[in-house]
């Protein structure tokens, strides 16, 4: 029996590979926001969805901060989960 994630074509590392990221929607659905600056009323933010350790830089006003972090239902990160992910930004 096939497995039912498998893509056709694809060699066995490269499937085993996609196979290993196959996450669960719990995971997919935790958002989290690390705060790594403010600065002339934007607020510098770190924001992933189901890893911490995987994020994308982002900069907004605070009013629209705000409104992106309820949207999301972020987890707001802190200083130390920081300092373990390796980036040594100051936290607000």
């Amino acid at each position: 029996m096939s497995n039912p994630s498998s893509r056709p074509g694809l060699p066995g590392p490269i499937q085993s590979a996609l196979d290993a990221l196959s996450t669960d929607e719990a995971t997919l659905a935790r958002r989290y926001v690390r705060v790594t600056g403010e600065h002339n009323g934007n607020i510098a933010f770190e924001f992933s969805v189901g890893w911490p350790d995987m994020s994308v830089e982002l900069a907004l006003p605070e009013a629209l901060f705000k409104e992106f972090c309820s949207k999301n239902n972020v987890e707001f990160l802190t200083e130390a989960v920081g300092h373990k992910l390796g980036d040594q930004h100051d936290e607000h």
